[in-house]
């Protein structure tokens, strides 16, 4: 072995070692640094025009921008949260002290239901109203009992939470400022010919926009939309159910209507026609329409990935990486997809004998 191909193994070994201690040391704020580069992503337009109206002056730039994503992204996901625990909590107190009794609206709705259907539950082994109730019951306070101990816990997580806040926020306005030279830096280190570097880059760009600014735009408005309406029909906890439903948007085949549609039904059901035949207009002409007007503008076909593998990404993401997944999952499949289509494009082609 010569001596410059055994530099070169040391050096792809240091490497290797170099980078898996920088990642390693970096995990602890995987969430801020990740938010940090997404938003970066998100606000580079904004930033590329205030650069111009601004003379060319990077830090006011960067600045302004950063100030303009505060505001607009990140305050009102906070107050949000903090207002969605303070209604689990009382959510919690509610299911305990049985004044939101679930169990009794389980057997009201089961005696509503005809016959046949009465009888298919029981032939499905539903048919034990006790246990299905007492189930039901111990779901929506273990769910409530969760959102109830955020409010206990976020105390103790203060710190944390103000350490990996402020990380973000100051990688944002770094990104925001150097975000060209990094990528261009990234991109060199990248030991891929130049076209395949950008299609990557650009996939990478494209997936992060169409899963942020379009996915979480159509979900906020449709768990608003959705919140809105059982706030008007005084269904109790809107806002849990509000952001259930903007959750549940994210979810390609699976959507608001989950909640909302079962609502409808008991309240159909049970003699609330008016209530029944509202939630029912709303939820299809209402927030059934947001998904279909709005997604198509908003996302398009950045993607371009089958609504069931975005479903699959979406779910495995949120399984493995939390609430962060439901980025981070499309676009490794994203990613995926456009790395095995590099390496297809590459294989050289057999030719048959003819």
């Amino acid at each position: 072995m010569n001596e410059t191909a055994l530099q070169n193994k040391a050096l792809a070994v240091l490497l290797a070692l170099v980078t898996i201690a920088f990642v390693w040391i970096l995990l602890p704020y995987y969430g801020a640094i990740f938010w940090a580069v997404i938003l970066g992503i998100l606000f580079a337009p904004l930033q590329r025009n205030l650069l111009i109206r601004f003379g060319r002056r990077r830090n006011v730039a960067a600045g302004v921008t950063t100030l303009i994503c505060l505001l607009v992204a990140v305050l009102p996901v906070i107050v949000t949260s903090g207002l969605l625990v303070q209604e689990g909590a009382s959510l919690y107190q509610r299911i305990q002290s049985g004044q939101l009794d679930i169990a009794g609206y389980v057997a009201r709705g089961k005696e509503m239901l005809p016959a046949f259907a009465q009888t298919g539950l029981d032939n499905m082994g539903m048919g034990n109203l006790g246990a299905l109730r007492d189930k039901i019951t111990t779901w929506a306070s273990e769910g409530s009992q969760i959102l109830a101990s955020q409010a206990f816990s976020f105390g103790q997580g203060t710190f944390d939470f103000v350490v990996g806040f402020g990380i973000m926020m100051y990688l944002l306005f770094f990104f925001l400022r150097e975000g060209a030279e990094v990528a261009r830096r990234v991109r060199m280190a990248v030991p891929l010919p130049e076209h395949q570097k950008r299609r990557l880059q650009l996939k990478f760009k494209r997936v992060v926009r169409a899963t942020v600014k379009g996915n979480v735009l159509v979900a906020i408005t449709q768990g608003a939309l959705g919140g809105f309406i059982f706030w008007v029909l005084g269904i109790p906890s809107a806002l849990v159910w509000a952001v259930m439903m903007a959750f549940l948007s994210l979810l390609p085949a699976v959507g608001a209507g989950i909640v909302w549609g079962p609502v409808a039904i008991y309240f159909l059901m049970t003699g609330a026609i008016l209530q029944g035949v509202i939630l029912t207009a709303f939820g299809v002409l209402v927030i059934g329409l947001v998904d279909n007007l709005l997604r198509p503008i908003l996302v398009g076909k950045d993607t371009r990935m089958p609504d069931y593998l975005i479903l699959v990404s979406t779910l495995g993401g949120l399984s493995v990486f939390g609430l962060n997944g439901f980025v981070i999952g499309p676009l490794i499949a994203a990613l995926f997809i456009s790395s095995w289509a590099i390496f297809v494009s590459n294989k050289p082609q057999v030719q048959l004998p003819q």
